[in-house]
Order: C-alpha cells, then structure tokens, then sequence
C-alpha cells in the first residue's frame, strides 16, 4: 500500500512538472515539438542518473520508485524508453535493443494514427 502511495505522489509531481512546462511561452513557429522533446531528453537523464545511482545502491529502493516511477513516470514515459534500450545495448543485445527501439517507434505511431481514425 505505501509503495502505491509513493508512486502516486512522485506521479503527481511529474504530471504536474510536465504541466508547468508546457504553459513556457516557447513556439518556435515551425511546429517541431520542442517543450515534449525537452521533457523526454531531461526525464531520460533524470531515470539515467536513477538508474546508475539504484544499480550502485547508493539510494533506497523506495526513493528510486519514487523518482523513476513516479516522477519520471507522471513526467514521461520516454525516460523509461531510453533507459532501457541503454540496458539492453550495456548487456550486449544490440539487436533486442534496435528492435525494441523500431517497435517502440512504429507502434507508438500506429497507436496515435489508429486513435485519430477511430475518433476523427
């Protein structure tokens, strides 16, 4: 019960993060989405530093689930991506991790276009 509690509260502090992100007065006028693309790369290097101070046992399994699935959960879900396929390629699995990478990329699109038929 308490570990809910603790991702829940990391959750809400990275949705909110995330929100508060999103209200900066930057648009850079081509579309690109530069404020998504800024979350992803900091959230990545946030679970990063989490998940190489977890792997040393330098933090309590409880303050990593507060911040890797909590806050950089609630902030996003692109952290969790990058970490991974950085494990899978630290453990030799290039080819697990390039898959992963080409599926991660293709259904998320797929995910996206199906939604946009379904509802538009």
């Amino acid at each position: 019960m308490i570990e809910c509690l603790i991702v829940g509260l990391g959750g809400a502090i990275g949705a909110v993060g995330r929100y508060l992100i999103g209200l900066f007065p930057l648009d850079p006028g081509s579309g690109f989405p530069v404020k998504t693309l800024l979350i992803n790369v900091a959230g990545a290097f946030v679970i990063g530093i989490i998940g190489a101070l977890a792997a040393k046992d330098a933090m309590s399994p409880r303050m990593v689930m507060f911040i890797k699935v909590g806050i950089c959960g609630g902030f996003t879900t692109f952290s969790s991506f990058a970490l991974e396929t950085h494990q899978l390629i630290g453990k030799g699995q290039s080819f697990t991790a390039l898959m992963y990478m080409a599926l991660s990329i293709f259904l998320g699109l797929a995910a996206v276009w199906t939604a946009d038929r379904m509802i538009g």
